[in-house]
């Protein structure tokens, strides 16, 4: 049975049911379309097919933050540390902040996310992560909108930001390098950016977090530039796994040098929307690996999923 529906999300008239099924979720890319001149209803495929240009629009990838950060009235609200790294950011597409949440809001999100799984309000993935609890948490809703953070976020993209989802790790995701824009997607290119929160101490046996400094420079990884066979109708025939090769094939080719997050609780790590990043191996199994992202679109963008080339099902309500 899991093998039939696997086959029948192939077919994009399914996911087109489920949109107009959710049809208010969508209504949050109506104004967009209508800014960028884009004609489609909004519950039909969307791809990078369907936009003109595949380069980010984001002022710190088309300038430099070198440059162009310091020339900003509210770059001097921030603290030494965090201008220094927004200075920065052009170069390197990321960011940490050390011991930004306190213990009881780290503890405040673990005891939520006790509640959670022990009432089974959210079933788990596959690799124990747990989506959107943002929706039935307003704790963890309201971590999403620490106005420290959405400061430094709207500054780093230019834009209003707004919390999309939240994705609960109880391990280490051991997930492949990936930029996360193949999931979560924007036209232009480039508003979307990501939160990690440690809950936890990391360590070299839990499957720290990793990443490829630089790598978000590099040009986006869509749907046609390693799938095939997509139709009006239908999906193209390749599986995730070969996306994540195509990754690996890109970053041997660009050898970029790998760096591992090895954070303490309360730690952040702010990404890029192309900065390939995952999580290394788990060499103890009994450990666990607590964390939660967060990840943010810029308001007034298209947003959708490339890979699987959905739009977006945003709460309107915070729009």
């Amino acid at each position: 049975m899991s093998n039939f529906f696997l086959l029948l999300k192939r077919f994009k008239p399914v996911h087109w049911l489920y949109n107009m099924l959710h049809y208010k979720s969508l209504l949050h890319n109506k104004k967009a379309f209508e800014h960028y001149n884009f004609h489609k209803p909004l519950f039909i495929s969307l791809s990078s097919k369907d936009f003109p240009d595949k380069k980010s629009q984001a002022w710190f990838d088309v300038g430099n933050s070198r440059q162009l950060a310091p020339n900003e009235a509210a770059f001097s609200h921030f603290s030494a540390e965090v201008k220094e790294q927004i200075i920065n950011w052009s170069e390197n597409g990321f960011m940490t902040l050390p011991s930004f949440f306190d213990n009881d809001i780290v503890d405040s999100i673990n005891n939520e996310i006790d509640r959670i799984t022990s009432k089974h309000l959210i079933r788990p993935a596959h690799d124990s992560r747990l989506a959107f609890a943002n929706k039935i948490s307003t704790v963890i809703k309201n971590v999403t909108y620490t106005p420290q953070l959405i400061s430094i976020l709207n500054f780093l993209l230019g834009k209003e930001v707004v919390p999309f989802q939240t994705l609960n790790f109880l391990k280490g995701s051991n997930q492949r390098a990936h930029s996360d824009s193949i999931h979560m997607t924007t036209y232009p290119l480039g508003y979307l950016i990501a939160v990690w929160i440690a809950l936890e101490d990391t360590n070299e046996n839990n499957g720290p977090l990793f990443y490829y400094p630089g790598s978000h420079q590099l040009p986006y990884l869509l749907n046609n530039d390693y799938n095939e066979s997509s139709t009006t109708l239908k999906l193209g025939i390749s599986d995730y796994t070969d996306y994540e090769n195509a990754v690996e094939d890109i970053i041997q080719k660009n050898q970029f040098e790998k760096k591992v997050f090895f954070a303490k609780k309360g730690d952040v790590f702010i990404w890029h929307a192309n900065l390939l990043h995952g999580g290394s191996n788990i060499t103890d199994l009994s450990l666990t690996r607590k964390s939660m992202v967060i990840h943010y679109y810029a308001k007034d963008v298209i947003k959708y999923h490339e890979i699987t080339e959905r739009p977006s099902l945003m709460d309107v309500k915070n729009l």
